[in-house]
């Protein structure tokens, strides 16, 4: 049976990392793919591990031979999803989670319109700052501009979120586990009927999944929109 391939994304410093580690150590079934990048290694970063690093000479040359679901230029740096890992995962019946820019997340999109699509949101520009200062003291390179950069990038891709599926917002890191792990559990309850567990806990994963719906979520989101000054689109139409 194919897997089902759920993509998320988030701006930079929103926690997406820390929140998909939880999640894997949680859910089975659940491989992760490993992006390809031509920037360097952050901190404790390791080969194979959170990136494929590689050169851009070679990233580019996968490109001209077709290997990529998906790639983007990010601050200078290519990020992409090499096709082999969705083909392997599915051939296996797992499925795969992508964690991917708003930019890959459109090609993907496009390609594989049965995706299940998760944004995830910080719930402030001050938190995101701090938590964007706190990651460069750790890695010894603190820069107010590229601070400021992420956060006007933060911005343009909070504009797009309406382009999800799912809405999470990482006020609380324990809940947004919850929430990704229950969209998990929800999406393959309605395309492959596992239940996995009893009655109740059905119909629990299934409440919070469909709570985080990007239709049942503007209550939350709103004070995020305002926050990073970004319109209200006023309600879906």
């Amino acid at each position: 049976m194919a897997g089902i391939l759920f993509i998320i994304s988030a701006p930079s410093g929103s926690g997406k990392s820390t929140l998909v580690n939880q999640l894997r150590s949680l859910v089975s079934g659940l491989e992760f793919s490993v992006s390809w990048t031509t920037r360097g290694p952050r901190g404790s970063e390791q080969d194979s591990r959170e990136y494929h690093f590689t050169t851009r000479e070679h990233f580019e040359q996968m490109i001209r031979n077709g290997e990529f679901l998906e790639y983007a230029d990010v601050f200078g740096n290519y990020y992409g999803t090499a096709l082999r890992t969705l083909r392997e995962a599915f051939a296996a019946g797992r499925d795969l989670l992508l964690d991917i820019d708003v930019q890959g997340a459109s090609q993907v999109r496009a390609k594989m319109p049965d995706a299940v699509s998760i944004f995830l949101m910080p719930p402030s520009p001050e938190v995101l700052a701090t938590r964007l200062r706190n990651r460069s003291r750790a890695e010894g390179s603190l820069q107010e501009e590229d601070i400021e950069r992420r956060l006007a990038k933060a911005r343009q891709e909070i504009e797009n979120y309406r382009e999800y599926g799912y809405i999470l917002v990482n006020d609380v890191l324990d809940r947004a586990v919850e929430e990704m792990a229950a969209i998990v559990a929800a999406e393959r309850i309605r395309r492959n009927g596992d239940a996995g567990g009893n009655g109740a806990d059905r119909e629990r994963v299934l409440r919070i999944a469909d709570s985080c719906r990007q239709a049942n979520s503007e209550a939350r989101v709103r004070p995020v929109l305002r926050a990073f000054g970004v319109p209200d689109p006023g309600p879906n139409r």
